[in-house]
Formats: structure tokens, C-alpha cells, sequence
């Protein structure tokens, strides 16, 4: 019955600890690896105008609103003296500036990170379809628009299929002279896309232009790019005014939509605006914490990402001791390794983390048997348990001082960490060594001694692991797992293996 219990514990805390971690992986993109890299894209738009004298300015200016495909991983605006607001409509954000007086030519600029979302969210479904104005268009245009629509229409049977075979039919190689008509007093890319939204209200379809960056790595003077979409009943379809082809280009993000101007200056004259884009890696932690705020998730608020940079550091090394422990556990109970103390060894391949191993095995070993020897000498002393204890731990601080000032003076820095081990589990490991040396002999308290020391060594490769440390930080709920294993073990009453090793005649009969 007790079995049953355990068991059904140690189903529960891995249930617990693995749905956890399988949500921060697949939901908000923490990654199982510390290599694991986003691929961030930072793009700075550079605004650029001339004040006039004695007049107040205002910039309005049209930015990002939660690009589809991407996650804003930082955002800032850099401007001296400006007072500065950001307004969200619910369909696009604009950033204000203004200030009272100003002067001569002024630079503004708007930065901002983004990083590839792997759960990349759909726009949002629009049941109520938007008012269609219809153009008016010039007596010899009107002709020839209505000849164009008559013959699209014939050949599609709703407003996509139309969008497709009227962009088709308006960039054809060799166009008739209706389309040549249509393509008159064309200045720009932004004059095409509107004379194309002006066709397709004609034919009462919903169109707009909107204007999108495409991200192209070590872009430093760029513009964005008109493109044109299609309201079909559902939803806001984009088409390539160019070429006709559906979809957004790659690696592309909506930045203003509309025909309004992207940029307006109010109290300035000779108003740019100019786009630089550059790509770089970041690690990925940072690009999820992010993904979870704008998820609405709280679960990165409680996670140890929120402490101070200096308590994490602490839980980086702490977080490895359960880790350790349960190592130990596996070692003691399934393999049959003995050790002074439960979890001396944890402790010392802590120190060993910070002194390296061959440098830290040697540095214990010199401590331990130099204890040994003055331990030795204390038992002739006939002291008291307490006291003997006491005068231990005095011997081993006096040691590591010694030993701090002598590879010091030697020019050894490695020698100064020393400083590092557990002194109060060192006294008690020169104790208990002394005890068993005298009860059953020095090859079993060597034995011991040197088992202690294996699995102090094996310890410290494992955690040393630096993808070992990034998961228990990260993801520290798996901790719970380690405690569900460490649980399963305590039940476990088989044979250890070195006890096979020991009968191993006795198997072969």
C-alpha cells in the first residue's frame, strides 16, 4: 500500500513539473538549450525635417501594432526635448512628437526589435464588411475601367478571384490600350496601388493599400513598400500590386495601413523619413519573457528571471544541489558507493566548481590528511566530543589559511580558493575518517575516503554541465521530477552493485 502511495506522488510531481515545462516550451518559446539563439531583426526608422521659426511642431508618425509573425522584443524613441505620446486606434499606432520652439533642422528616431514568433498569430477575423466609396473617374478613364471590370468579372466568381485575374490583366506583358489608359499619370508605386483600390471599388470590392517594410539585412536608407489588400468577407487578404501573387513578401511586417500619410509634420518643411534594418542573434530567454507579457501570461513574472541579477546567480548554483543529491542517492543506493557523510560529496564538488577538479581534488586531499595527522594527535588528549570538534574545526580554518598563504607567497592564485570549501563538513569528514580509521582499519577508511572523493569528482562533471544548469533555471519545476526519482529510489531495497560484484561466485552456481 505504501508502494501505491509512492508511486502515485511520484506520478503527480512529474506530471506537474513536465506540463509545466512542456507549456514555457511550446507556448512561450523558452529554449531546452543555453545556445539556442533568436534571430532579431532591428529596424530604426530616421525622421528628418526643418522647423520653422517660432512655431510649435507636432510629428505624427504611423509605427508597428503587434506585427503578425514577429514579437516586439524591444521598442524605444530617441528625441532631446520633445514631449512624446503614442496613440492605438485599434487598427494602428501612431507616435506623436511636439515641443514649443524649436529650431533649424531636427532628427528624430523610432527603434525597434523584433523576433520571429514560432506561434505566430492570425490577424483577427472581421465579420462586418467596410464601406466602399466609389470613385469618380475621368470620361475616357471611366470607359475603359468599366471595359477592364466587365471582362475580370466574367472570368471569376468572387472578390479574391477577381482581385487575382484584375492584377493579372493590369500587369500583363503586353497590355490592350484600356489597361495602357489606366496606367496614365502613374508617378509612383503608392499612385498604382491607389488607382488599383479605386478599380476594385468600382466593382464594389473592399480594397486599401497598406504599406509594409521588408526586413533585408544591412538596409540603411530604406523605404517601405505599398502593397494592396483585399477585404474577401472574412478578412483583409494582401496581394503583390506588382505581380499579383497572394501574401505578404518574406520576412515582411505591416506598418502602416491606409492611404493616410505614414508621416506628418506640422510646424516643419522638408519632412523624410528614412528606414534602416539589421539582423542579429539574441538569446532566446529574453525573446520569450517578452512573448509571455504580450500573452498576457504570468507565469515569467514569478519565474526566477524576476529576482535581482545577484540572487540569480545564487539560484544558478543552488538550483544544481538537488541535482547533486539525487546523483548521490543513485550512487549510494543502486551502485553501493560509500562516502563520508550524505552529502559531503555535494558540497565539495561545489568548491570544486570554483577551483576546478585537478586542482580542488589536490587541495583536498593535502587539507584532509594534514587534518588526519593533527586529528591523530588530538586522540591522545582523551577529549570530549564537543570539544574535539571544536579544536577540528579551529585545525582545518588554520589549515586553509596556511595553505591560502603559502601558494600565495609561491605565486599560485589557484591555491587561494581553498577558502572556497565547506570548513564545517571538512572537520566532520576528518572526524569521521579518524573513527573509522580506528574501528575498522585504515583500508576501509581510505576506501571510504576515495569513495567520497569519486562521487565528490562525478558530482562536480555533472554539475559543471552547462545545459544542466540552464534547465534547472529555467525551467526549475523540474526539480520535481528529480524529487518524484528521488522518491522511487527511496522504496528501492534490491541489490546495490557492487554487491553482485561481491557474491558474484555465489551467481555462478
Amino acid at each position: 500500500m505504501r508502494n501505491l502511495h509512492v508511486k502515485m506522488l511520484a506520478l503527480v510531481l512529474v506530471t506537474i513539473g513536465v506540463s509545466l515545462c512542456w507549456y514555457k516550451v511550446t507556448r512561450l518559446g523558452l529554449p531546452l538549450l543555453p545556445t539556442e539563439q533568436a534571430e532579431v531583426w532591428t529596424v530604426e526608422a530616421r525622421i528628418e525635417f526643418k522647423a520653422k521659426r517660432d512655431t510649435p511642431v507636432k510629428v505624427h508618425f504611423s509605427i508597428p501594432r503587434s506585427p503578425v509573425g514577429y514579437t516586439v522584443v524591444d521598442e524605444n524613441f530617441v528625441s532631446s526635448n520633445y514631449g512624446l505620446t503614442t496613440e492605438d486606434d485599434g487598427t494602428q499606432r501612431f507616435a506623436e512628437w511636439a515641443v514649443r520652439r524649436v529650431k533649424g533642422y531636427q532628427v528624430l528616431y523610432y527603434r525597434i526589435n523584433l523576433a520571429r514568433d514560432p506561434m505566430a498569430a492570425a490577424p483577427p477575423t472581421i465579420t462586418s464588411a467596410p464601406e466602399v466609396q466609389v470613385p469618380e473617374f475621368p470620361e475616357l478613364m471611366r470607359s475603359a475601367a468599366q471595359a477592364v471590370l466587365d471582362e475580370v468579372r466574367s472570368k471569376s466568381a468572387d472578390a479574391v478571384t477577381f482581385a487575382r485575374e484584375l492584377l493579372l490583366r493590369l500587369n500583363a506583358p503586353t497590355p490592350d490600350p484600356n489597361v495602357v489608359l489606366l496606367r496614365q499619370n502613374i508617378q509612383v508605386s503608392e499612385d498604382w496601388v491607389r488607382r488599383i483600390v479605386n478599380l476594385l471599388a468600382a466593382a464594389n470590392i473592399p480594397a486599401r493599400m497598406t504599406h509594409v517594410l521588408i526586413l533585408r539585412d544591412g538596409i540603411s536608407h530604406g523605404a517601405l513598400t505599398p502593397w494592396l489588400e483585399v477585404f474577401d468577407g472574412a478578412g483583409w487578404l494582401p496581394f503583390g500590386p506588382e505581380t499579383g501573387e497572394a501574401g505578404f513578401p518574406k520576412e515582411a511586417i505591416v506598418w502602416h495601413m491606409g492611404d493616410s500619410p505614414v508621416l506628418e509634420v506640422s510646424g516643419g518643411k522638408h519632412a523624410k523619413v528614412e528606414y534602416s534594418v539589421r539582423k542579429h542573434t539574441q538569446d532566446m530567454t529574453l525573446v520569450a519573457e517578452q512573448r509571455a507579457r504580450q500573452m498576457g501570461s504570468r507565469i515569467m513574472e514569478f519565474s526566477l528571471f524576476s529576482l535581482p541579477v545577484q540572487t540569480q546567480n545564487v539560484y544558478r548554483v543552488l538550483l544544481l544541489v538537488p541535482v547533486g543529491a539525487f546523483f548521490i542517492v543513485f550512487l549510494r543506493n543502486v551502485i553501493g558507493i560509500k562516502t563520508f557523510g550524505t552529502f559531503m560529496p555535494v558540497l565539495i564538488a561545489l568548491a570544486f566548481r570554483e577551483t576546478e577538479l585537478l586542482w580542488g581534488v589536490t587541495l583536498f586531499c593535502v587539507l584532509v590528511a594534514s587534518g588526519l595527522l593533527i586529528r591523530f594527535y588530538l586522540e591522545y588528549l582523551k577529549l570530549l566530543l564537543v570539544p574535539r570538534l571544536a579544536s577540528v574545526l579551529i585545525i582545518v580554518i588554520l589549515l586553509m589559511a596556511a595553505i591560502s598563504l603559502f601558494s600565495h607567497k609561491l605565486g599560485i592564485d589557484r591555491g587561494l580558493s581553498i577558502a572556497l570549501f565547506p570548513m564545517v563538513i571538512l572537520a566532520m569528514t576528518i572526524e569521521r575518517m579518524s573513527l573509522v580509521w580506528e574501528e575498522a582499519g585504515p583500508a576501509e577508511a581510505l576506501k571510504q575516503g576515495f569513495g567520497s572523493l569519486l562521487v565528490a569528482s562525478l558530482a562536480y562533471l555533472i554539475m559543471s554541465s552547462e545545459t544542466l544548469g540552464h534547465l534547472v533555471f529555467v525551467f526549475p519545476e523540474m526539480l520535481l521530477v528529480v524529487l518524484a526519482m528521488t522518491l522511487m529510489l527511496g522504496r528501492y531495497t534490491g541489490y546495490r552493485l557492487t554487491e553482485l560484484w561481491r557474491f558474484r561466485a555465489a551467481l555462478r552456481r
